[in-house]
């Protein structure tokens, strides 16, 4: 495996947002599946639900029930057709090695939990790039030498 995108790069790919573009434009140069775990399709999943709740409570935040709708739509039918492709990992190695991450990196750069853990993971199944648009994350997957992309 080349690339592991976190929940950013998934959004930014299956929905319409300000880096679709340039998530699409590095998808079509990729020559390998989209590699996605259990645990970054969850957070996927969960991250268009939280964004159709936002919409309710502001109308001019968050996402359309049918726009999440579609992309949850398209994913499941991109891990279908190959396209995307869900590989195991072992969850409690990428624990301790988001452990090691957070404690070497959280207090002085303030990193979240599940950007830690897609950090984590990416190092565990020995990807090469990190995929995000998320500019704190972007600095933890390069200070543990994954080239960062798009």
């Amino acid at each position: 495996m080349k690339a592991y995108p976190d929940t950013s790069f998934l959004c930014a790919f299956y929905l319409k947002q300000s880096n679709s573009p340039a998530a699409a434009t590095h998808a079509a140069t990729m020559r390998e599946p989209l590699h996605v775990t259990a645990l970054l399709a969850y957070e996927f999943r969960q991250s268009l639900r939280f964004q159709v709740w936002r919409r309710t409570a502001h109308p001019r935040e968050g996402v359309a029930p049918a726009d999440a709708q579609a992309a949850a739509s398209q994913f499941d039918a991109d891990l279908s057709a190959g396209v995307a492709l869900l590989i195991p990992c072992h969850f409690s190695e990428v624990l301790q090695r988001a452990d090691e991450l957070s404690r070497r990196h959280t207090m002085t750069g303030g990193h979240r939990s599940f950007d830690v853990l897609h950090v984590a993971t990416a190092l565990h199944l020995g990807a090469a790039e990190f995929l995000t648009f998320d500019a704190n994350q972007r600095r933890l997957a390069a200070a543990e030498k994954l080239k960062v992309k798009p």
